[in-house]
């Protein structure tokens, strides 16, 4: 039976005929090129590269950017990715949100044209991998407290340090480096193969198992003058480019939950108990009105948000709320999802239960569910209580 997503309020209604097209465009690509071997790299702990090309044929890396061989789409556009993406896996928009959002809108906004001519159109075919390394073993929300340094010396600059969590790690022909300087935070591009540089994986993972996930280390990391992003001043450069890459999970979220209702509903309609299907229980029912109507809310407060950067007009606590709402949204809905499944929805024939384990991950990360409350919190009481920040 061909996928057909929740759209219980027509918000297609509220799209561009471009957006729409964007949307099946993807969409198409995911149920051809996806679905059909995800299960598989899932089960054996693999992210499949190949497909990084294929993205950029399509133009979906840094489909947000103009120039550079990006390929200028709007707000919404890139959020319809995003979500067509993660319907399939979270791994797979996670690559394409880190590789856009974090390593390409850096070196786009923050980047010299020199920088900017370099990797910019390589990373947009996929030829070239970025990763974002902001995140340390012991500083996750607390990224203002990073203890790897970048101290000058001549010629250029000596990295030390070490970073935790780093998607695309691995395979990173680029890393988006954060680190202390005597002037403050900035920005830096380490290429693979810098002597002191090295990204060794992280294994045992049960989440985001078709991802690579990676730590990065650097000891005495010498890279050349050149390396340094000018336009970073201090730790906010960073945030903006996490403020983009949360936008685009708000989206993601919402495929993960419509593929796992659209996979709930169709057994609620075949399972058969006591003589009839299970869609004919009120509890069933229930459960399905309920993911229903999160992921319609989701659906317009993701719609919205859109527009509002499209005019420029959004604000960081507005992603935060959109981010902390639809992951949260999902990961019930997969939970319900899994539970309406039964026996059969811990094994990887059925989509759910890998959407429940992945978005584990993607409530966590960018940002916990929590640390997105305390920030939406902080703009509505103007109190902080964010430690002692």
């Amino acid at each position: 039976m061909a996928y057909e997503a929740l759209d219980f309020y027509d918000v297609n209604e509220l799209l561009t005929e471009e957006e729409q097209m964007v949307r099946d465009s993807v969409r198409g690509w995911v149920e051809e090129r996806v679905m059909p071997v995800i299960a598989g790299h899932f089960r054996d702990g693999t992210f499949p590269l190949s497909m990084a090309k294929e993205m950029g044929e399509l133009g979906l890396l840094g489909a947000h950017l103009d120039g550079y061989g990006c390929a200028g789409m709007g707000q919404v556009s890139y959020g319809l990715i995003c979500q067509e993406l993660e319907r399939g896996d979270s791994g797979v928009r996670s690559f394409c949100s880190v590789q856009g959002s974090l390593a390409m809108y850096p070196i786009h906004a923050f980047g010299s044209e020199e920088q900017k001519q370099k990797w910019l159109p390589e990373m947009a075919a996929g030829e070239a991998i970025g990763c974002f390394g902001l995140t340390e073993p012991d500083f996750g929300s607390d990224p203002g407290g990073m203890i790897t340094t970048a101290k000058p010396v001549p010629g250029g600059w000596v990295l030390n340090g070490a970073k935790m969590w780093i998607t695309n790690g691995g395979i990173a022909d680029i890393a988006v480096v954060w680190a202390r300087t005597p002037d403050g935070i900035r920005g830096f591009l380490v290429e693979r193969g810098t002597p002191g540089y090295t990204a060794p994986d992280i294994g045992g993972k049960w989440s985001l198992r078709a991802s690579v996930t990676s730590e990065l280390v650097f000891d005495d990391c010498k890279v050349p003058e050149d390396a340094i992003l000018p336009g970073t001043v201090g730790l906010k450069n960073s945030l903006m480019c996490l403020s983009s890459a949360r936008y685009g999970i708000a989206w993601g979220a919402i495929g993960a939950a419509q593929a796992c209702y659209s996979e709930a509903l169709e057994h609620a309609k075949t399972r058969i108990v006591y003589g009839k299907p299970i869609g004919r229980f009120q509890m069933v029912q229930n459960k399905l009105v309920e993911m229903a109507s999160e992921i319609t809310k989701a659906q317009l407060l993701a719609w919205r948000l859109g527009r509002l950067k499209e005019a420029g007009s959004e604000h960081h606590t507005q992603i935060s709320l959109a981010k902390r709402n639809n992951v949260h949204m999902a990961l019930e809905a997969a939970r319900n999802a899994r539970d309406m499944l039964g026996a059969s929805g811990i094994t990887d024939e059925y989509v759910s239960g890998r959407h429940m384990a992945n978005l584990e991950s993607v409530i966590t990360y960018e940002g916990t569910h929590d640390i997105h409350m305390l920030i939406v919190g902080m703009e509505l009481t103007g109190l902080n209580a964010l430690g002692n920040v």
